[in-house]
């Protein structure tokens, strides 16, 4: 436990009010307390939160026309829109030593300073959950591994708007880089 304690952070991806207003009220009430549990226990055994969002500078100088997912949206992307768009979600619970990183891409790495964070604190083992599967959650499994981190993906604590490809990611793809539990056993195998 001491182990896990020292070395491991949960990370909260997309979870803002951007992401969420997206999905079905039902399915964001459900991943939302799935989260809320992960965020309790991660306080309770004093595992580092650190919330990852993804947002842009007024003008959005980091999207550029390459750039089929992000470009698309560009011109409804105003300084307000994007405030608003970056919050996270209300109902998520947020300590007051809970980190906030800001991304620019879907990989909660890319454009981020989140990798110096986990080295300075000498994080090696990284608990995921996310808005969508498909977006933050695989690009991040991918870049984590290739980094050589260790890697723990809460399924219910992740969602996706195509449950097919939730499941082929959670069941089939996750599981050759990350050790994948629900929440509930990540909560029992910290006691």
């Amino acid at each position: 436990m001491e182990q896990i304690k020292n070395n491991a952070a949960l990370l909260v991806m997309d979870m803002q009010t951007g992401t969420l207003s997206q999905l079905p009220q039902t399915t964001t009430a459900t991943v939302v307390a799935n989260v809320n549990k992960a965020i309790a226990q991660a306080h309770e055994k004093d595992i580092p939160v650190i919330y990852v969002v993804v947002g842009f500078r007024a003008d959005t100088p980091e999207i550029g026309g390459n750039n089929k997912g992000f470009s698309a949206g560009k011109e409804t992307f105003t300084p307000e829109m994007m405030k608003q768009f970056m919050k996270i979600y209300p109902d998520i619970t947020h300590g007051e030593n809970d980190i906030v990183v800001t991304k620019r891409r879907i990989s909660a790495f890319t454009g981020s300073d989140l990798e110096v964070i986990l080295r300075a604190q000498n994080i090696r083992h990284i608990i995921l959950t996310g808005i969508s599967t498909s977006g933050v959650v695989l690009s991040t499994i991918r870049e984590a591994a290739d980094k050589d981190f260790q890697i723990t993906l809460l399924e219910d604590g992740c969602v996706d708007r195509d449950e097919e490809v939730h499941r082929v990611l959670i069941t089939k793809v996750f599981p050759r880089q990350a050790e994948v539990l629900t929440v509930e056993e990540w909560v029992k195998s910290l006691i």
